[in-house]
């Protein structure tokens, strides 16, 4: 019955799908490989691509169109692995696609591109390679008549190094497309549990009415990962957490729990509500700050062994207090915290409630408290934290006990969520910017963070050490207990 009742809402909002033509720059990338068309062939398998629509995979590389469908086939081999049960299905995905080398950074394949793409349906353009190339490939799209003024172009993070590239990239994009047409693509928005956090507040009468700081003490904030940062250790001493991670990633799932209810679930109005949410941060403190950095564990290295450069002082963890300045959280604190080499991996919204005014129970002290827990990775789920009488005789002793909705139990083995890239692709074929972020929206976040790390950068401090495996430095840990509270714990 719930399945049925979550259709039924869902088909209100499904925007159909037109056929296409999807150009993948950087098509032989890893990021194509394992991410973009494993997630095309799940939609293709669920009925959601339409006849017609057709993925055209570019780059450098001079390879025939056999050899890029071979390419693509053992990529779903190895990272869709309910391809092996669908030869046929594979066989049909792979029809799809065709392969043109392009130089995205001269002149060769473009007047060939060109002629190969229909006029009657959908024209987007996936950039899948280095932000360098994003002025480039716009100016090429342009110049040769291959982006039309209803034409869709799909651009990856790191969007800017700091405000002033930001804007940079943003007018290179800007001097071929409308904003309307720019897609600045976040996964974290794709993902099952970011939806469901506005489906939760504004679906239900339950929670917005005590989704402030009369009712709510305080807000965490998690993203950990358990690896660290081999094999990308140069570009990731070039970024940091800061960059990696708090400036996009955090921010954006800080502007979901804080925003204002907006006036319709469309495109402009969510994210004007984002960019008020980002506006009203106020500068952050350095005693609200903490960088850590990790030291070898088990059988891997430290960070610097990983990013090759003994003196960096790039930081692998981060974790600070930032307020919201508007009526709805003043005096009420969102801690953040993210990094590498920690004890699990953990990515989780925790709002935790304030206590009963007046409390009749004696021993309630040692209790937690309520506490709302929305899980993004991994078994994506909501839980709630209640205190019950414990059954049994004996007096009133109250327990804690979770009101637990994991997705994959809940709804059933039908209800797998999608991977994000996948649900975040055919938006961008629908013409839904809803889950992707907006120019000012990009740049509101460097405003704010650049500060911080020009901080950093002036103070020349080394970020703390902290052990591989463990929940980040003691600093971290400080940062909460000064103000009475604590972390959840990593893996709890």
């Amino acid at each position: 019955m719930l399945q049925n009742r979550t259709d039924e809402f869902m088909t209100s909002r499904v925007i159909p799908v037109s056929s296409f033509d999807l150009v993948i720059f950087g098509a032989t990338g890893d990021l194509a490989r394992r991410k973009i068309l494993p997630g095309l062939f799940h939609r293709f398998t669920v009925g959601q691509m339409p006849e017609g629509g057709r993925i055209i995979g570019s780059a450098r590389s001079e390879l025939s169109v056999d050899e890029y469908r071979q390419t693509i086939r053992d990529a779903l081999s190895e990272f869709a692995p309910e391809a092996a049960n669908k030869p046929q299905q594979v066989r049909e995905f792979l029809d799809r696609l065709d392969y043109i080398s392009v130089d995205a950074a001269g002149e060769t394949g473009w007047d060939t591109l060109a002629a190969a793409l229909r006029p009657d349906v959908v024209r987007a353009f996936y950039l899948s390679v280095g932000p360098s190339l994003f002025g480039p490939i716009s100016r090429q799209l342009r110049n040769h008549g291959i982006a039309a003024k209803d034409s869709r172009v799909v651009v990856e993070k790191p969007f800017g190094h700091d405000l002033q590239t930001a804007r940079a990239l943003n007018a290179e994009l800007r001097e071929c497309f409308e904003e309307h047409q720019i897609y600045r693509i976040d996964h974290y928005l794709g993902k099952e549990t970011v939806q469901n956090l506005m489906a939760l507040r504004f679906a239900n009468a339950l929670f917005e009415p005590l989704w402030n700081s009369q009712h709510i003490d305080h807000v965490q904030i998690t993203v950990a990962e358990n690896l660290g940062v081999a094999g990308r250790g140069e570009y990731y001493d070039e970024s940091g957490a800061m960059r990696d991670m708090v400036q996009n990633h955090l921010m954006q799932l800080l502007c979901l729990t804080a925003m204002e209810p907006p006036s319709r679930f469309e495109p402009g109005s969510v994210r004007d509500e984002k960019l008020k949410v980002i506006r009203a941060l106020d500068p952050v403190s350095s005693s609200d700050l903490v960088r850590g950095q990790y030291r070898a564990g088990g059988d891997q290295g430290s960070y610097v062994d990983q990013a090759g450069n003994p003196d960096s002082s790039t930081e692998s963890f981060v974790a600070m207090k930032v307020h919201v300045s508007n009526w709805r959280w003043a005096g009420t604190p969102f801690y953040l915290r993210t990094g590498k080499r920690l004890r699990e991996r953990l990515s989780e919204i925790a709002i935790i409630f304030r206590d009963p005014p007046h409390s009749i129970f004696p021993k309630m002290q040692s209790r937690r408290g309520n506490a709302l827990i929305i899980r993004l990775q991994p078994d994506e789920g909501i839980t709630l934290r209640m205190t019950i009488k414990d059954p049994g005789p004996g007096g009133m002793r109250l327990t804690e006990v979770p009101l637990d909705m994991t997705f994959a139990e809940a709804l059933g083995e039908g209800a797998k969520s999608p991977d994000a890239y996948e649900r975040l692709i055919m938006d961008v074929i629908r013409g839904d910017q809803t889950l992707f972020m907006r120019g000012d929206e990009v740049e509101a976040a460097w405003e704010w963070a650049d500060p911080i790390i020009t901080g950093w950068e002036e103070q020349r401090q080394k970020p703390s050490r902290y052990d591989a495996g463990s929940s980040g430095p003691e600093d971290a840990l400080m940062l909460m207990h000064r103000d009475g509270r604590r972390w959840r714990e990593i893996g709890d």
